[in-house]
């Protein structure tokens, strides 16, 4: 909906137009206005059409609502990591993905790039356990492998 402007500008229309025959209906009442008469067949159909309108308006609020706030949070997520934040970002990325701080630790191995083999020298651990850890891990990251974590890490962060 968000992609089709003429929808948006007809919804504003639509409200526009409704919302003017009331509050012209409410002064004329009020100051003693000649008010435009209509049938009550045409009535019903400007009261249906206002009401949709501002149901679809406050749909359309809502959703430009929640674009507006996820736009930010790129734009904020953006920011911190070109003030050099980079790597708080990546490790609260990490923490949503719900890993244990061995998780994270063979995560931010893997993302530069090590092999298992390394990974083990530099934990002290038997690759058979960075092995189990990179499945964790890449069972909460809902992907298969080490270049589609770190292409999900790239996107999730920075688009």
């Amino acid at each position: 909906m968000l992609n089709r402007a003429w929808v948006v500008w007809c919804l504003v229309i639509i409200q526009c137009l409704c919302g003017a025959y009331f509050l012209w209906e409410i002064l004329a009442s009020i100051l003693g206005l000649p008010s435009v008469p209509l049938r009550w067949s045409l009535r019903e159909l400007v009261e249906a059409g206002a009401s949709i309108g501002l149901i679809l308006g406050a749909f359309l609020g809502v959703r430009l609502a929640f674009v507006a706030q996820n736009a930010t949070n790129r734009a904020d997520t953006a920011r911190r990591i070109t003030s050099g934040e980079f790597t708080t970002v990546v490790d609260g990325y990490l923490v949503d993905l719900g890993l244990t701080s061995a998780e994270t630790e063979v995560a931010w191995f893997v993302l530069k790039g090590m092999s298992l083999a390394e990974i083990a020298d530099l934990r002290q651990t038997r690759i058979g356990t960075v092995k189990a850890q990179c499945t964790a891990i890449y069972k909460k990251a809902g992907v298969t492998g080490k270049s589609q974590l770190f292409s999900q890490l790239v996107e999730d962060i920075l688009l």
